[in-house]
């Protein structure tokens, strides 16, 4: 247990976040935890890219974000989907089409710390440009990391199993 916990602390407490950069775009990735996506709007109001992709994984049932992405917004060019499957590959496989395109190069991907060594992974398999992974600012309780060292391993396995975009 004492290796599992430790072995984790590189991928899933102190991953790999790059320093921000201009960009073409910005994804905000769906998921629970929804303080990734005012801290991506926020990055897209400052202007470190032009366009804000938002996943919206529930679709109709997420009536917060689909009225978000239906209301206009004048700072924003906001796109938002569903990905298929509802997953990160999902979200890397719509990232690949919309990069074919608009020609995207260069994209920050936003999500929350666990999540981003696994996203790295998978959207890299869907997408040859450079990613940019930003961790949104939250704090994690300890019955929330224990859930998430299983849930990420776990997707890590199906990756694994399954790679490919």
């Amino acid at each position: 247990m004492i290796a599992l916990v430790v072995g984790g602390l590189p991928v899933y407490v102190h991953p790999q976040v790059d320093p921000l950069r201009h960009a073409d775009a910005i994804l905000i990735l769906g998921g629970e935890d929804y303080r990734r996506y005012p801290f991506g709007f926020e990055l897209g109001v400052q202007g470190w890219a032009p366009t804000v992709v938002v996943s919206n994984p529930h679709g109709p049932d997420d009536a917060w974000l689909t009225n978000y992405c239906a209301t206009p917004h004048p700072q924003l060019h906001l796109e938002c989907f569903v990905p298929h499957p509802a997953t990160t590959k999902g979200e890397g496989q719509e990232l690949r089409r919309l990069a074919e395109q608009h020609g995207w190069r260069t994209v920050i991907v936003v999500t929350f710390r666990p999540h981003v060594s696994r996203a790295r992974f998978i959207l890299e398999q869907c997408f040859t440009g450079d990613l940019v992974m930003v961790a949104s600012p939250a704090d994690t309780s300890v019955p929330s990391w224990a859930f998430q060292y299983v849930y990420q391993t776990l997707g890590y396995l199906r990756a694994v199993v399954q790679p490919g975009c």
